[in-house]
């Protein structure tokens, strides 16, 4: 059960936006709500029918909503461009807007793609209290050389055309979101970004995804955050690229439900 996209307005400290969210799930359904957290150029629109599929698995209710200015949402702010720290920001700021706001204030189940992992991870680390658990797909803790080889290529002209026509259907302005996006991971102070040492305050319990075939990056990522992070369990997909939820669904699903289960 889906209820229709709404609307909600926020404000945080470096801005303002109105945020296009929706909710999964009955109303009623039992044990925390998993909030899910796109990748870097995704979108509320972009995850598709993956969360639906899982929250009717797990048979708990789930919130999906789009990051300012990706998919629907608005930035109400001047266009400018991003901060080094702008996956903190999301953690930091604007997801706690966005919660406080709908008045979900009990502990959730964060689900997190790639850039969307990483805030996972961050929120996690700040507000402990506030996660009963972490599934991160394809998440990134650091630059690796080949994360920015992969979003140097999308700079062609001709791949830069193919994806904006991929990306227009799910986003309000689709060129601005990957201008934003690559001019942020491409930036020169980008390259010492790190949430390693952040990621050593986590508590919850925490499922780290990593396809052997991802072109942005390698296992590097959820084996140095099962070192740094006891309670992090393992899992790779063959025959899987950078969307796990994508590419092997039906394993993923299974796999966070058996996760998941001591909740």
């Amino acid at each position: 059960m889906s209820e229709p996209v709404q609307w909600q307005a926020i404000a945080y400290a470096d801005g303002q936006a109105r945020i296009e969210y929706q909710w999964l799930g009955a109303r009623d359904a039992p044990g925390p709500v998993v909030v899910f957290l796109h990748e870097g150029l995704g979108s509320l629109a972009l995850w598709k029918g993956f969360p639906a599929l899982l929250c009717q698995r797990l048979g708990c209710r789930g919130l999906v909503y789009s990051r300012p200015g990706y998919g629907q949402s608005q930035d109400l702010g001047h266009p400018k461009p991003w901060r080094v720290d702008f996956m903190h920001q999301q953690a930091y700021e604007v997801l706690p807007a966005l919660l406080k706001a709908l008045k979900l204030d009990e502990p959730t189940v964060l689900m997190g793609h790639s850039d969307g992992a990483s805030i996972a991870l961050l929120y996690a680390a700040r507000y402990p209290q506030q996660v009963a658990a972490a599934v991160v797909l394809a998440p990134h803790l650091f630059v690796e050389t080949q994360t920015l080889a992969a979003i140097t290529a999308l700079q062609a002209d001709a791949v830069r055309i193919a994806l904006l026509a991929r990306l227009g259907p799910y986003h309000f302005d689709a060129e601005s979101v990957l201008r934003h996006w690559s001019q942020a991971w491409l930036a020169p102070d980008f390259v010492r970004w790190s949430i390693t040492d952040t990621i050593a305050t986590l508590g919850c319990p925490v499922l780290a995804v990593q396809g052997l075939d991802d072109e942005y990056g390698t296992l590097v990522h959820v084996q140095t955050l099962a070192r740094h992070h006891p309670r992090t369990e393992l899992l790779t997909f063959d025959a899987c690229g950078h969307v796990p939820q994508r590419d092997q669904a039906e394993r993923l699903i299974a796999a966070v439900f058996k996760f998941l289960q001591h909740l």
